[in-house]
């Protein structure tokens, strides 16, 4: 039995938690806040085992100067931001190569197969199991140009295992009757399933753990000595893990990719499942608690306050495909998706620390693959295979392009 300090209350940490501590090791989690706000609560609750197509694709390029004059497009960068982020920016653009984006597309793919499965298994422990349903999402589209223009994209997800069924504007708006007429067109995705309430999910895990007995540290890691305590590190710290991983002597490319969101209470509306917005890069997910509109990528780093007009910017977008939605009393959000250039996580052992484990960087994907990864850190810190080949997840992928950190030991 190991002693684990787990640096990271998120879904992935607790996950984490769960796995480790099933494994018979003793677990610790370490958190500044550790029942405050996470972008684990705020997120679409979506189990997205389709999403293997990276960020950065090609073509994408060209729409970013579009997307950003555009007040309700789905990206933004703060100007006071752009030399901290130009690093990241600049790997963003090369990973987007064709050739690159498909090894990013098969090794997310690697992952995504087991997601459901291991969710399920996550849930059924600690008696959620009820509040994930293989619901499947539809993504629309406002003309037939635009589909044609991503066919390619759902053909390589059909040849990674994630096959989906287009469908015409009246199927979508049969399947989804709220949807107005400005859908020219969709796909119907079998793949996904979808949570109740993302937050229901976090609080069931961390009270789990808690009932367990398993400690939690109110700390910041960097203010924090773990000389002694601990055999293991597992760092799932969120978009906070590239100052960790310096620390660690590591170097990692990871952005904070901040999402917005609203949820309405009482939307006037019905959705049966979630519903994907194709060219304006947004979501309308129905959640236990409400209808949940939410989308947009915005850098601007991790100090910087919200900027609200975002989730405003959606509702309004959501109006135009929903005409009959009620968008008064929803309570906004915005939260910080942990985004690598390449869109794959960081899962593996530290090559300077090999105490050290990593586990985050997973982007949009961090409820979807948090039991999986769980799985593979649970893996790791038994000296056992994996399963899978975690080349593609290593910290030192990064190592070829930045210069190496000192290591603080």
């Amino acid at each position: 039995m190991a002693r684990i300090g787990i640096v990271g209350c998120g879904i992935v940490g607790l996950a984490c938690a769960h796995a480790l501590a099933a494994n018979g090791h003793a677990v610790t989690l370490i958190d500044r806040d550790p029942d405050g706000d996470k972008c684990s609560w705020g997120n679409a609750g979506g189990i997205a085992a389709p999403e293997v197509l990276p960020a950065a694709v090609p073509g994408i390029i060209r729409r970013v100067p579009r997307w950003l004059i555009d007040p309700l497009g789905p990206l933004a960068l703060r100007p006071t931001h752009l030399p901290r982020a130009l690093p990241w920016l600049r790997h963003f653009v090369a990973a987007a190569r064709p050739e690159r984006m498909e090894r990013a597309a098969a090794a997310l793919a690697v992952l995504n197969r087991h997601v459901t499965a291991d969710m399920e298994a996550l849930l059924a422990a600690v008696g959620l199991r009820a509040d994930l349903r293989r619901t499947g999402a539809l993504s629309v589209y406002e003309t037939a140009a635009a589909l044609a223009a991503d066919r390619p994209f759902w053909a390589l997800a059909a040849r990674l295992g994630f096959p989906a069924e287009e469908v015409s504007s009246a199927d979508a708006r049969a399947l989804e009757p709220a949807l107005g007429p400005r859908v020219a067109c969709g796909v119907l995705d079998p793949g996904w399933s979808q949570v109740s309430d993302p937050k229901r999910i976090w609080r069931g895990l961390f009270d789990s753990l808690i009932a367990r007995g398993v400690p939690v540290i109110r700390a910041e890691m960097r203010d924090f000595d773990t000389a002694g305590l601990f055999d293991q590190i597992v760092v799932a710290a969120g978009a906070w893990s590239a100052a960790l991983a310096t620390r660690f002597g590591d170097r990692v490319l990871l952005e904070s990719e901040r999402g917005y969101n609203t949820t309405l209470p009482a939307p006037g509306i019905a959705l049966s499942r979630e519903v994907i917005f194709a060219e304006r890069k947004f979501v309308a997910t129905p959640l236990s608690i409400g209808l949940r509109i939410g989308g947009a990528a915005e850098f601007a780093g991790l100090a910087a306050p919200p900027n609200f007009a975002r989730s405003r910017a959606l509702l309004r977008l959501a109006r135009l495909y929903l005409p009959d939605l009620d968008a008064g009393g929803g309570s906004v959000w915005m939260g910080h998706r942990p985004s690598t250039p390449d869109s794959l996580p960081v899962i593996g052992r530290s090559p300077h620390r090999p105490a050290v484990i990593y586990a985050f960087g997973h982007g949009h994907l961090g409820l979807t693959q948090s039991a999986t990864t769980a799985r593979l850190v649970a893996a790791l810190a038994a000296g056992r295979d994996p399963g899978i080949d975690l080349a593609p997840y290593a910290i030192n992928r990064f190592a070829r392009s930045m210069r190496p950190a000192p290591s603080r030991r």
